[in-house]
């Protein structure tokens, strides 16, 4: 598909009928069928991050910026209370849950007012999401913390080393994934099992949808797995690097 940029792009989500994709100079565009792509008025130059859909807002983070917008189109910037770059976002449980460096967490009910929350780490958060009734975030150095409001968070033990970029939830399952390949899962997000990638490459992203767990990263690495444990290699057809992976119906 065309997208109409040449920018990177980071990060994609859906909600609202509309897929918004964002990144780098603060790239913005959206499409209501994947397909055709509208670029959007540009509310910053800086990187933007990632999109995430809830209560009936889009909210976009990217480097120590907020932004906010009912329908994809309109932005309004919101203030962070941090000068850390925030990295990732998501909305569960009532609450959009905001990572990022130094081990910054942010919550807030609306996308508008944003609290500061004690994470108890100060490594690079890359990576959050919600499931099971639980907030699960990683990062740097094979860190994952978990909570279940997005205001006290556990710190869990991964078995590695590695950094780890991204992490989903479904079918009963959390699967995070990171740099040389890495690829963990646990029922709860407390325990953590290593899985075989097949692949070396760094993985960015990863997402579930009609019965798929979806990874992407490095040299066009597209890796699909049906339970999260058993992974299989796809054709991308392209060598470029992959940060994102959304799926709606």
């Amino acid at each position: 598909m065309t997208s109409g940029t040449t920018e990177d792009l980071s990060g994609v989500n859906y909600g609202n009928s509309t897929f918004v994709t964002v990144g780098w100079n603060g790239t913005i565009l959206t499409s209501s069928d994947g397909t055709t792509w509208t670029s959007r008025s540009t509310v910053t130059t800086v990187p933007l991050h990632e999109v995430t859909y809830g209560n009936s807002t889009f909210v976009i983070v990217g480097f120590n910026n907020i932004f906010t917008s009912p329908d994809g189109t309109t932005w309004t910037s919101r203030t962070p209370g941090t000068s850390e770059i925030l990295m990732n976002v998501i909305h569960g449980n009532n609450t959009f849950v905001i990572s990022g460096y130094s081990g910054t967490i942010l919550t807030s009910s609306d996308g508008t007012t944003w609290d500061n929350r004690t994470s108890g780490t100060t490594v690079y958060l890359w990576g959050v999401t919600y499931g099971n009734n639980i907030f699960v975030s990683v990062g740097s150095s094979g860190t994952i913390l978990t909570s279940s409001d997005g205001t006290s968070w556990d710190n869990r033990t991964s078995g590695t080393t590695q950094s780890l970029r991204e992490v989903t939830y479904g079918n009963n399952i959390f699967v995070s994934v990171g740099s040389s390949g890495t690829i963990l899962t646990s029922p709860d997000g407390t325990t953590w099992t290593s899985r075989t990638s097949g692949t070396t490459e760094g993985l960015t992203d990863v997402t579930y949808g009609n019965g798929l767990f979806v990874v992407v990263g490095g040299t066009g690495t597209i890796l699909t797995s049906p339970d999260g444990t058993t992974w299989t290699s796809r054709t991308s057809g392209t060598t470029q690097h992959l940060y994102g992976v959304t799926y709606s119906q």
